[in-house]
């Protein structure tokens, strides 16, 4: 018997060692578990933050593509200016030739009318307070029949862009008498 009491305290150490070997391993896993669920939070939330980049990217790229035609849009319209221009003088002109006046004013109307397609909004100036910010004064007149300040005639017509100046309009001013 006295072999078999010293088995005994063995297989009860062995058992004491495996269960203490078991609760370290244990613990072990606890903290891998719990280092694992932190790199797990931390990358998902890196994810997240990614996609946000990348949708705020992909915004601001659609924006400045969008306004980068626009502006392209502008340009051709600031270079066709001119050409309405002078369609508009040539309106102006007295001509013996009714089919050639009326083929002129066909091909003005047209233009003009694919330029406001595309954006052009004409200022009406005449009469309005002056702003400095939207026309241009070429002309300042003295006089007390019209309030200071206001537009009495337009030399050159005034544009915007979908709400954008384009180009200001060149006016005469009315000033009040010194």
């Amino acid at each position: 018997m006295p072999e078999g009491n010293e088995e005994r305290p063995a297989a009860g150490t062995e058992v004491a060692e495996a269960a203490a070997d078991l609760a370290a391993q244990l613990t072990a896993l606890r903290t891998e578990r719990d280092r694992l669920a932190a790199e797990k939070a931390e990358l998902h939330d890196r994810l997240l933050r990614r996609q946000a980049d990348f949708e705020n990217y992909r915004k601001r790229a659609e924006r400045d593509r969008s306004e980068f035609v626009q502006f392209a849009g502008m340009e051709f319209v600031r270079e066709l200016l001119p050409i309405l221009d002078d369609f508009e003088r040539a309106l102006k002109v007295e001509c013996a030739d009714a089919a050639f006046t009326k083929g002129v004013r066909l091909i003005y109307t047209r233009l003009y009318e694919a330029l406001k397609k595309m954006g052009l909004e004409p200022m009406d100036t005449v009469g309005k307070p002056f702003d400095p910010n939207l026309h241009q004064a070429i002309e300042r007149v003295e006089t007390g029949e019209a309030e200071d300040q206001t537009i009495l005639d337009e030399f050159q017509k005034g544009y915007n862009f979908k709400g954008k100046l384009l180009r200001p309009a060149m006016v005469k001013v009315a000033v009040r008498p010194s």
